[in-house]
Order: C-alpha cells, then sequence, then structure tokens
C-alpha cells in the first residue's frame, strides 16, 4: 500500500512538471519574445515622435552605409539595402537590445568579402562547387555570401539555445581594439580602388593586403582623377561636418546627416556633368527566397564561426553600453538567438551577415530613439528606397561610397592611440593589442583574430603562471600589511616572514611559487634539512666510537686529533625525513656553536605567514606541491601559518587528505593581523628586537587578549 502511495506521488509530481498554466507560458512567451515585455510599458505620447524622428534618421544612413559596406563584401551594392531591411524585422521581434542598429557592419562585410573572393577571384579559376554552374560572377558571390550568412546564424542559433553567450567574453577590449584597427587598414586599402578609379582584383589569404598595394602602386598611372577630386571632396566636407556635429551634439537637435546630403549631391552632379567614373548600377528589387548551398558550407566552415564570434562580440559590446545608460538588462544568449534567426532569415532573401555599426547606432540613439520601433522605422525607409526611389542612385559614383567608408573608419583608426597608454599601463596588454593587429593586418582577419585569442590566453597564462609574489610587511600603528618595498615606515618582527601568492595555484606554477618562497625566505628548507640529519648522523657515530661525550655544559671532544664530517650518502632517503633526537640525550640547537668542525647553516626565521587571499582554487599537482613544502619547512622548525584562505580551499584540503601530523589544520588563521597577534603571543622576545616595536607588541596583545575574552 505504502508503494502504491509513493508510485501515485511520483506520476502527479512528473503531471504536474508537464502542466502548462498561464505564468509558465508567459514566461516561455517573454523569453523567446523580448518585444512583448517592453511593449507592455511603451509609452506612445512620449516615444512615438522620437522613434519615428530617430527611424527616418537611421533608415538615411542605414541605406546609404548598406550601398557602402556591400562593396567591402565584393557584392553588387544595392544587396547591402537587403541586409539593412530583413535582419532588422527579425531583431525587433527576438532582440533584448532598444537602442542597437541591426544591419551592415564594415568588419564582417570585410570578412565575408574575403571569403567571396576566396571562392570566386576575380581572375582565376573559381572553385568547383555545385549550383554555380551557368551562373554570372555576381550571382555566384551573392549565392556564397548568403549561403555563408545562413551558416553564421545557425552557429549564433545553436550557441543560443546551448547557453553559450559567454563565450564573448574571451574577446577582451584590447583584442577588440587591435583586431578592428586592423579591420580598418584593411578597409581602407579595399576602398582605394573606388577612389582612384582603378580596376584591382580581389585578393584574400595571407599578406594579401601587401600584394594589393602592390597591384595599386603599379597601376597608380592610371588613375581616375574625376574619381579622386570627387572622393577628396566628399572626405574633407564630411570629415569636418561630422567634427561639427561632434562638438555641438548638445546644442543641435539632429545631426546633420551629412553623408545622405553629400551622397544626393554626388548624384546630381555626376547626372549633370556624366563623369565618366563607375556607377552603381540600378537593380532595386526584392527576390525570391533561395536555399543555401550546402557545399559552400563544407567550404566556408572554418571562415563562418569567427564571423560569427565577432558580428555578436561587437553587436552584444554596444548593446551593453546602451543598456547600462538607460537602465534595463540584455540577455547574451537571447541575443545570440535574436542575430541566429536574423541572419537566417536575411539570408533566404540574399542578405548578408549582421551586425551593428557604432555610428550608426549613435545615430538612432542621438536622434531620440527609445526602443526598436526606430529600428523598424528605419527598415521601412530602407524597403521604400529599394522599391520606390532606388533608381535616383543610379548615377552615384562608387568612389563616393568609397570616401564615405574611409571617413567613418575615423574612430576605429584613432583606436591606434591607445598603444602608448597601454605600453605604460600594462605591458601585457599592449602585446595582445600589437599581436592581434599586426597578425589581423598581414594574415588577415579570420587567422588574425586566432593569433590574438592566442596571444591574449598565453598572456593570462604567463600573468598566472608567473605572478608578482611579495613579502609583506606592516604598515606601522595599524594593522595593515602591504609590499614592504612600497612603504618606509614600516614594522618586521625578527624571525617573521609575510609572503603573499597573488594567484590561483596549479600545476603550472606550483615549482615558481616554491622557488620565489625560497627566495623570500633566503634559505632551502630541504638543503637545510639534509644537512642537519647528516649532522646528526655524524654525533651519532662520533657518540659511539666515543670521540664525543655529553656533559652538563654540551658536547665535548674527546678526540686528540681534528674530527671530520661523515661523508657517507647512503640512505639518502633518510636525509629528507624529519629530524630525530629520541637517541641523543639533548636536543641540538642548530643556531648554536656545534661540536668538532660540524658546520650547519643557521636560519634566523622561526615563523611563516602564507597570505591565500588572492588564491582562488589549488588543483591536485599544487596540493602536492604545497604539502611537501609546508613540511620541509616545518622539519627544519619553522612555524607555518596560511591566512585568508578560501572556505571553498579549505574544504577541498580536508577531502583530499591535506593533514597529518606535521600538516594541522591549527595553522589556519581568519587573517593575517590574527597569525601575526598569534606569533608576538608566542615569540615575546621577537617584537622587543627592533626600536619602537614594543608599542607595537603592546597593542597587539591587547587586542589578541580582548579577541580571547569575546571568543570565550
Amino acid at each position: 500500500m505504502i508503494l502504491q502511495c509513493e508510485r501515485q506521488h511520483l506520476q502527479n509530481m512528473k503531471y504536474h512538471e508537464f502542466i502548462c498554466d498561464a505564468e509558465r507560458a508567459k514566461s516561455i512567451a517573454l523569453s523567446l519574445l523580448p518585444v512583448i515585455g517592453w511593449l507592455k510599458i511603451y509609452q506612445i505620447k512620449e516615444w512615438l515622435l522620437s522613434d519615428i524622428v530617430s527611424g527616418v534618421s537611421t533608415g538615411l544612413v542605414a541605406v546609404l552605409q548598406g550601398l557602402a559596406y556591400c562593396l567591402l563584401a565584393s557584392l553588387p551594392a544595392w544587396y547591402g539595402l537587403f541586409s539593412a531591411f530583413f535582419p532588422v524585422i527579425m531583431y525587433f521581434f527576438l532582440g533584448t537590445s532598444r537602442h542597437i542598429s541591426v544591419g551592415p557592419f564594415p568588419v564582417l562585410c570585410l570578412m565575408i568579402g574575403s571569403v567571396v573572393t576566396k571562392l570566386v577571384p576575380d581572375e582565376g579559376a573559381h572553385v568547383n562547387i555545385t549550383g554555380l554552374e551557368g551562373l554570372s560572377i555576381d550571382d555566384q558571390r551573392v549565392l556564397i555570401a548568403s549561403s555563408v550568412t545562413f551558416l553564421v546564424g545557425i552557429m549564433q542559433l545553436v550557441m543560443g539555445v546551448l547557453q553559450v553567450g559567454f563565450v564573448v567574453m574571451y574577446l577582451s577590449d584590447t583584442l577588440v581594439s587591435g583586431f578592428t584597427t586592423a579591420a580598418a587598414v584593411h578597409i581602407v586599402v579595399s576602398q582605394l580602388k573606388f577612389v582612384l578609379g582603378l580596376q584591382v582584383p580581389g585578393i584574400s589569404g595571407p599578406l594579401s593586403i601587401i600584394y594589393t598595394l602592390e597591384i595599386i602602386f603599379n597601376k597608380i598611372t592610371s588613375t581616375n582623377v574625376c574619381d579622386v577630386v570627387i572622393s577628396l571632396v566628399i572626405m574633407v566636407v564630411v570629415f569636418i561636418v561630422k567634427e561639427l556635429n561632434d562638438r555641438y551634439k548638445s546644442k543641435l537637435p539632429v545631426p546633420i546627416p551629412i553623408e545622405v546630403i553629400m551622397t544626393v549631391i554626388a548624384c546630381g552632379v555626376s547626372y549633370a556633368f556624366d563623369f565618366k567614373t563607375t556607377t552603381v548600377l540600378y537593380n532595386f528589387s526584392y527576390e525570391p527566397p533561395v536555399a543555401p548551398n550546402l557545399q559552400i558550407f563544407q567550404q566556408t566552415a572554418l571562415d563562418a564561426f569567427p564571423m560569427a564570434i565577432v558580428g555578436f562580440a561587437v553587436a552584444f559590446s554596444v548593446a551593453k553600453v546602451y543598456s547600462v545608460k538607460y537602465d534595463y538588462t540584455i540577455d547574451g544568449n537571447q541575443e545570440l538567438i535574436a542575430f541566429g534567426v536574423s541572419n537566417i532569415f536575411g539570408a533566404s532573401f540574399k542578405s548578408f551577415a549582421a551586425s551593428t555599426a557604432l555610428s550608426r547606432s549613435a545615430v538612432q540613439e542621438s536622434t531620440g530613439g527609445k526602443t526598436q520601433i526606430a529600428g523598424l522605422i528605419s527598415a521601412v525607409m530602407v524597403m521604400i528606397v529599394t522599391l520606390a526611389i532606388g533608381y535616383l542612385l543610379e548615377p552615384l559614383p562608387k568612389s563616393v561610397l568609397g570616401a564615405v567608408v574611409i571617413v567613418n573608419l575615423k574612430g576605429m583608426l584613432m583606436q591606434v592611440r591607445d598603444v602608448p597608454y597601454l605600453w605604460r599601463r600594462d605591458k601585457p596588454d599592449c602585446v595582445v593589442w600589437l599581436g592581434t593587429c599586426i597578425a589581423s593586418i598581414l594574415l588577415g582577419l579570420d587567422l588574425g583574430l586566432a593569433v590574438g585569442l592566442g596571444v591574449e590566453l598565453l598572456s593570462i597564462v604567463l600573468r598566472v603562471q608567473f605572478p608578482r609574489c611579495s613579502v609583506l610587511a606592516n604598515i606601522k600603528g595599524t594593522d595593515i600589511y602591504r609590499d614592504r618595498k612600497d612603504y618606509l615606515k614600516i614594522y618586521e618582527p625578527e624571525g617573521v616572514k609575510i609572503f603573499r601568492i597573488p594567484s590561483p595555484i596549479f600545476f603550472a606554477n606550483i615549482e615558481f611559487f616554491r622557488s620565489k618562497l625560497v627566495e623570500a625566505v633566503g634559505f632551502n628548507p630541504l638543503r637545510i634539512l639534509r644537512k642537519r640529519n647528516k649532522a646528526l648522523r655524524t654525533i651519532r657515530k662520533l657518540l659511539k666510537k666515543g670521540d664525543l661525550q655529553w656533559t652538563s655544559k654540551g658536547f665535548l671532544n674527546t678526540s686528540c686529533g681534528p674530527i671530520r664530517e661523515s661523508e657517507d650518502d647512503s640512505n639518502v632517503e633518510e636525509l629528507d625525513l624529519p629530524t630525530d633526537f629520541k637517541d641523543l640525550p639533548a636536543r641540538i640547537d642548530w643556531n648554536a656553536e656545534l661540536p668538532a668542525n660540524i658546520v650547519v647553516p643557521r636560519v634566523d626565521l622561526h615563523s611563516l605567514i602564507l597570505d591565500f587571499a588572492a588564491v582562488s582554487f589549488l588543483d591536485i599537482s599544487a596540493l602536492k606541491g604545497l604539502k611537501t613544502a609546508l613540511k620541509e619547512l616545518i622539519r627544519v622548525e619553522v612555524e607555518v601559518y596560511i591566512v585568508d584562505c578560501d572556505p571553498y580551499i579549505l574544504e577541498k584540503l580536508h577531502h583530499c587528505c591535506f593533514f597529518d601530523d606535521e600538516v594541522q589544520p591549527s595553522m589556519f588563521f581568519v587573517t593575517l593581523h590574527d597569525a601575526m597577534l598569534h606569533i608576538l603571543e608566542k615569540h615575546p622576545d621577537t617584537s622587543e628586537k627592533k626600536s619602537g616595536s614594543g608599542k607595537v607588541k603592546q597593542m597587539g596583545l591587547t587586542i589578541f587578549t580582548e579577541l580571547c575574552y569575546a571568543v570565550n
């Protein structure tokens, strides 16, 4: 009967687990569709007009950037408008950020362009992929770009479902800064052919930037003067007006859309004077959805993964800035899902991978955008241009787009100013920046990112493996302990050392830790122990032979000739055991004069404090190495104390049978000052040997007594 009741209870529990009540359905809907959460609190009167103004302004910028950044992907310019439309629609429903502007991002476009030109180069044989036969070069490249984008979306969606949004944490600000600076250099070089009006084939792979510059310099005499003049005028005017926008942004209700204005003027001038330049040919219309090519998946899987990481990392970083500014939360895993679905949906309509651009997001936020309704309206603006007035952009010279791209790279290029600051403040971070930037410039963005991650992880390993250990001292009149190298008025009791370990202890740094500990105490405890045991062995032999006798005044040498220390090295293992005085008439004071010519180095240290405040974990190898080091010190009569140890570590020590007759739990103290008070109590003469230390001792003993009364 009891078993039957229990079985029925378990069945009821399982049944309730699968009941989908209203609250659970609401929670699931809000997690999958964050738009429901902020639409409920949408303030129509206060926010709608701001979102409309912001959406129109952002839409104009998105149109121009879509056309310009599409050139980086080596695709016909109008496909950039698809990337400024389709992904925005899906992000509106699934994204958690209310302020970022989703669409083309120059670095991501350049990474796509490198894959496109690798599979379908301007010159040379194309990769043999089923499904590309009979298509023009532009159509082949569009299919490759959309297939890669589809794969990027799948990777982001899978990472979001698996809750691995934390992967972006491995991309430090320093690494991203170096990577984007290198990407800006690549972008500038890639746009030179449009600015100069040259025919330069797309080149991908390591050293592609060198080869591209070589071709440009060889063809420099064929420069189109009209393109150069137009580009220079556009860059100068846009740069000046953007600087004015930044300087007077508090006074301007809306930033001057200078890129849009100059584009309209350039179109009119080009149409009126019929410049002999390369123009954006009109073919603006939406196309039916297409399926991705599975063979392209196989060819580009290794290229798609860094795109998925970079696209998400940049968007998440920008979204985090605005979420902190406007006090709302964003979910990294939901952002991965949002961008994954957005890229999958956009790729089906021949758009390429989307992320966000800081400049475009800044326009959306600075013009009053409150929610993603502004993003939706910007997508509507892109749709209007695509379907209704796109033909007006037909005479637009590509040199204008190239100039707009270059002038918008100012922020990324100026990151090079971080290098002197990093060198002064943190040299390992500076090495990460330089390593990532140089590798990305020379090897390409995909390999450069991998090299940057490797350098970053190596710098972390080296910092943890070779930490800056220090010897602490008490700041006089306080209970504060700091590195003795940094202060003048310090108190160091005789015979006491405080050693601080500023990192986790694990298999890779345990030997470094032990060597630094030996350096701090000033002697090798194992060597001292062996010398003492050899001296004991010699004394026992001399006592047995009668060459030594014990008297009330100590050992007496009864031999007429000199006594030599034993050179017997048999049973070396016994030399590492604790010193044993059981068959001797008395314990030996190793710091006093020893009989005959026996010499053992003095050990003036009687107490050692290990500060474990910064030790976050210990592995098994570290436990063994630490226990060996502690035993060696204890066996040469040095009392060891461990302070500020994390409870998790202490629990692990108990589970791993760390303690025995020599290494005992009583060596652990809650704080460093508690351990020092205990030492001053146990060795009262320690604090008398330095001038002015009597007061410190008295203060310490008073506090120690109060603590004892409080405990009792």
